[in-house]
């Protein structure tokens, strides 16, 4: 139940009026953050990581089809998991719209996951998603870019994820990521940029959608009433993903 107080027209717009000032804040706080992550420093990446394809086997630099810019949305789907997180998939139903604007802009958008190939393009064909998706399976790319960990690194009490040491029961075999890329005119690719937990909020605009809603986001826990885009009708079911979890 809703217990905002309830005024006139007049007091309605002050209020208004001094939220815009806020509002305009950030705005300006958003552009410099803006800003510093375009200045960030690069670097080269050296190591040969492979992907499995519907196209067959991928090296990194292949993935940016043609493009300068690639960014990877690192998505929650280990080998052993019998689908996707649901957090990760409530981000991912917004990629399609994105992707032709992305595309005509210089920048390709690809998840990755270290779940077998086979059961990414079946969980995919569910979503009815269009998005390029591969396979990191057997490779060390999810692990160096720390959103995967092994028994032994759970095992050990802390992980390291967005850039911090945190307690391995806040973590899982699999964390969110988005890790960005730029290949040069030589084929030699960077690494450009990571964000992690609350970094990838605004990728997801239903978020930013809510926020604006009188009842906001109406959570229980973080990402409490997500649920996959085909599931809405189940029962309640933890959302099991990572998103949100780590202070940004």
């Amino acid at each position: 139940m809703q217990h905002n107080p309830i005024v006139s027209p007049e007091d309605w717009l002050a209020a208004r009026k001094a939220l815009l000032v806020k509002e305009k804040e950030a705005s300006r706080l958003r552009d410099e953050v803006n800003a510093a992550r375009l200045a960030l420093p690069w670097t080269k990446v050296e190591k040969p990581y492979v992907f499995d394809t519907p196209g067959g086997k991928k090296r990194l630099a292949d993935l940016f089809d043609g493009r300068s810019q690639l960014i990877v949305y690192h998505f929650m789907f280990g080998p052993d998991w019998t689908a996707g997180c649901p957090g990760c998939s409530f981000l991912a139903d917004h990629i399609d719209g994105a992707l032709p604007h992305l595309e005509h802009h210089d920048v390709t958008m690809v998840a990755v996951s270290r779940a077998a190939l086979a059961e990414i393009e079946a969980y995919k064909a569910r979503m009815q998603w269009h998005f390029p998706w591969a396979s990191a399976f057997g490779s060390d790319f999810n692990f160096d870019y720390h959103v995967s960990f092994t028994k032994d690194d759970l095992a050990n009490g802390k992980v390291f994820y967005n850039f911090e040491d945190i307690e391995s029961a806040d973590a899982n075999d699999e964390l969110p990521g988005l890790s960005v890329f730029y290949k040069n005119e030589a084929g030699d690719v960077f690494h450009t940029y990571s964000g992690y937990a609350r970094a990838l909020e605004e990728l997801v605009g239903t978020l930013m959608i809510l926020d604006r809603a009188p009842k906001g986001r109406n959570e229980t826990s973080v990402l409490s009433f997500v649920r996959r885009h085909d599931e809405y009708e189940d029962a309640a079911k933890p959302n099991g993903c990572g998103m949100g979890s780590t202070a940004a």
